[in-house]
């Protein structure tokens, strides 16, 4: 079965790049790499090495990002962003550059990104930067790849949803066996979802890495109009931008959660939580395979300002597992984030996050011995973290943070969990339990794989606010939130102890 490593994502024990000692060195293997692997985002530059920078103004505004991006020209940078509506840019520069700019009047932070540096900045992208509403869409990308074929599955004609039946019913423990009632390509909806007409309303997002727009089950649901790439930080709109890249790792993943949300109910294939939910698939894995501050950023922004009603985030923010609020680079991070998730708020999105897969408490100190993971040489140093240390976007304020339960409704072994932590439980599935004990959804090529993690806890929680904005169309981010904690089933096992496994409880979706 195929497993990930991504702290949403499946279980999975995956190959990390490690920070070589030389910059010359370097250079080499970086440009040896991208050009071996068919993609060379970066403008070369004369043999230095170039780091992202988010550079946030005290002002959150657009002349936030204005001064921002004069202090950044003004001490060498090349900005290649900006980001209105939270004050900010992302710049490329070399050494020494944070310093320079972090003592400028005006800003409030400045941080590196990446540990790693590439040959250059992005190139420049045509016709595309515009984060506003129906921007142009040129060029083709052509038809995504097949991605990673372990773990793929026979077309499940809808059948043996235990995942599906577990949050319809609501009765957790032993509460799905066989289909769900009502699935099929007649009647007004699953286990009392609204009718398509309804659930065409809702937009939900996307974020991660790629969605299979081809795929049988999802030809309907990714709306293009609000799709794009983030996969740079920069919002790319062309169309076919928003699949998956076949020569990334995991460029599966985000196909199998869009399944998950939304998969077209027509007795083929699998059935989403929401299905006739329109999804805007917004790519954030880039071709060096991080998820990096900016592109999260990029995503966040981009789907609040189309309208998302709810914005899936199964993935961690690289390089670092938990950012810390005293490394001033990771403090940075934490500001920007922490600014798109409040502006997605304010325009009424609920932010949903995967909890993560390493078993640990997130309310206690913890070990990280992956970080930095886009080092190219060299082990991981052991880190030693207190409960200020957080992971992205997960621990932010007002994130709906997910763990995940097998098919008998307990906890999985690799979820993470915490009293207070987490706000809510939903069906993850177990990695050792086969196709019948992790959930099966779809995968790029017209495929289905099972797989199992906290990403596809996270994606049943967004299938569920989609169902709660199509029932009440009037309610903002706090109330659809507030909703599906009042609607969960509670501690559906024996033994939830202080519910740091379970939040205000199982998931089950609105009626």
């Amino acid at each position: 079965m195929a497993q990930a490593h991504r702290s949403g994502g499946p279980v999975r024990t995956a190959r990390r790049r490690r920070v070589c000692g030389h910059a010359r060195a370097l250079l080499a293997i970086l440009v040896t790499a991208l050009v071996a692997g068919g993609a060379v985002p970066y403008v070369s530059g004369p043999g230095r090495a170039y780091v992202s920078y988010l550079v946030l103004a005290e002002r959150e505004d657009a002349a936030g990002a204005a001064r921002a991006g004069k202090e950044s020209r003004a001490a060498g940078g090349q900005v290649v962003q900006e980001y209105p509506q939270i004050g900010a840019v992302l710049t490329y520069a070399t050494g020494g550059f944070a310093e320079r700019v972090r003592s400028r009047p005006g800003i409030a932070a400045v941080g590196a990104t990446r540990t790693a540096p590439v040959v250059g900045p992005p190139r420049e992208l045509a016709g595309a930067g515009d984060f506003g509403v129906g921007s142009d869409r040129r060029g083709d990308a052509g038809d995504s790849g097949t991605g990673t074929t372990a773990g793929t599955v026979p077309d499940p004609r809808e059948g043996g949803a235990w995942n599906l039946a577990m949050v319809h019913a609501g009765a957790g423990a032993g509460a799905a066996s066989g289909a769900v009632a009502g699935v099929g390509p007649t009647g007004d909806g699953v286990g009392g979802v609204p009718g398509p007409e309804a659930m065409r309303k809702v937009l939900v997002a996307v974020l991660d890495s790629g969605v299979d727009d081809t795929h049988p089950d999802l030809r309907a649901a990714v709306d293009p109009k609000a799709s794009a790439s983030c996969a740079d930080g920069r919002p790319d709109a062309r169309t076919g931008s928003w699949r998956p890249d076949p020569g990334v790792e995991e460029s599966g993943h985000g196909t199998h959660v869009a399944g998950i949300i939304g998969a077209a109910r027509d007795g083929q294939g699998v059935t989403g939580v929401a299905p006739g939910v329109r999804i805007a698939a917004v790519r954030l894995l880039g071709p060096l395979g991080q998820y990096y501050a900016e592109n999260i950023v990029c995503g966040m922004l981009w789907a609040a300002d189309h309208g998302a009603k709810a914005i899936n985030d199964s993935y961690f923010a690289d390089p670092w597992k938990y950012n810390c609020p005293e490394e001033p680079d990771q403090a940075a991070v934490i500001a920007a984030v922490g600014r798109a998730v409040a502006y997605a708020r304010r325009k009424g999105a609920v932010v949903v996050a995967s909890a993560g897969n390493d078993g640990q408490d997130l309310g206690a100190a913890r070990t990280d011995r992956r970080s930095p993971n886009d080092r190219v040489t060299g082990p991981a140093p052991t880190r030693y973290l207190g409960t200020e240390c957080i992971r992205l976007p997960g621990e932010l304020p007002g994130v709906v943070t997910v763990t995940a339960v097998n098919r008998d409704g307990s906890p999985s072994s690799y979820t993470n969990y915490g009293r207070g932590r987490i706000s809510l439980a939903a069906p993850g599935g177990d990695p050792d339990g086969g196709a019948e004990g992790a959930i099966v959804s779809d995968w790029p090529g017209g495929r289905f794989a099972a797989l199992a993690g906290t990403s596809m806890s996270a994606a049943h929680v967004t299938g569920a606010v989609a169902v709660a904005a199509a029932l009440h169309p009037d309610f903002g981010a706090a109330q659809l939130a507030d909703l599906l904690a009042r609607t969960a089933a509670g501690c559906p096992v024996r033994g939830c102890g202080d519910r740091g496994h379970f939040g205000a409880g199982l998931l089950v979706v609105p009626r």
